[in-house]
């Protein structure tokens, strides 16, 4: 009929179609809608752009490797430049007493009594990121007493980052020949890495222990601790009494005190709960340093 041959006649035109066009999608079907062939040209380079192209990539990965380190740095000075405040109550205290006089000199802070020139001194170094000022108060009647009470405001408020060595702290005090040298917690650590100077006494450790081999130290060592202390290591404080002068060591345990007893900076994370007064601590840290220290 003539629908079935008009169809055959259709479906042969379309198969020599396709034989013409190969296959390929990529030409026009004259049955089908059109399709626009597209041939993405060869990208040239040439020395030049890829030079420029490398030199922006080693802009791009120096400025963002800066931008690293500069946030890195500040964030690293920001922290250590946090520290634990002195109560400002203790510290007006110390400042308002007419028997000492207070003064700061080659980072650190000096208490001296006002009437007596002294012979005897105490250099002190404070616990990590504890503000110096802390330790004002609690050696406020030793100072009164006639001793001068060096407290070193360490570099980064940390002891051990503090490079200084013995006769630059006291330098400035050339008339005091006897001294004792002291630290709190790590401050104690950095004090130790000290003690072997001929001048030096006494090593007194408040609420810490030495790293330093002082077995064979001519010095006295006292260790003053707390009960409630929850920050320090027992068990590493007891293996380091072998590094301490055998036979010249002492320790004082006191009721009631705990690892920030030692200064007025408040209470520490992960300490334990302290029953003693500011008042109460600088009675009794008076008695250790005139009675074991100074007893003559």
């Amino acid at each position: 009929s003539p629908h079935v041959w008009h169809h055959e006649r259709e479906s042969k035109h379309r198969e020599g179609c396709q034989e013409d066009n190969g296959g390929n999608d990529d030409y026009e079907n004259v049955h089908g809608n059109p399709i626009i062939p597209y041939s993405k040209g060869p990208t040239v380079t040439t020395p030049a752009s890829a030079r420029k192209l490398r030199i922006r990539r080693i802009r791009i990965t120096g400025w963002s490797a800066l931008t690293a380190l500069m946030v890195t740095l500040v964030s690293f000075l920001a922290w250590f430049h946090l520290v634990l405040p002195a109560d400002r109550g203790a510290t007006l205290e110390v400042f308002r007493d007419d028997r000492v006089v207070f003064s700061t000199h080659n980072d650190t802070l000096v208490l001296a009594p006002a009437t007596t020139q002294s012979t005897r001194g105490l250099l002190y170094f404070p616990g990590a990121k504890v503000d110096p000022y802390s330790y004002l108060h609690p050696f406020l009647e030793v100072a009164a007493g006639g001793v001068t009470v060096v407290i070193v405001e360490p570099t980064l408020n940390m002891a051990l980052f503090d490079t200084r060595d013995f006769a630059t702290l006291t330098g400035s005090h050339p008339a005091i020949k006897d001294w004792a040298i002291a630290g709190h917690s790590l401050g104690g650590v950095r004090a130790c890495m000290l003690a072997d100077d001929p001048q030096v006494r006494a090593l007194v450790l408040f609420a810490s222990f030495c790293a330093e081999d002082l077995s064979m130290a001519n010095l006295d060592v006292i260790q003053v601790l707390g009960d409630n202390d929850g920050l320090i290591d027992e068990v590493t404080r007891l293996e380091a009494q072998s590094l301490l002068p055998a036979g010249r060591y002492s320790t004082i345990v006191i009721p009631g005190a705990n690892h920030a007893s030692f200064g007025t900076y408040g209470p520490q994370p992960g300490d334990g709960e302290s029953s003693l007064t500011d008042a109460q601590m600088q009675e009794v840290m008076t008695e250790v340093m005139t009675t074991r220290v100074w007893s003559d």
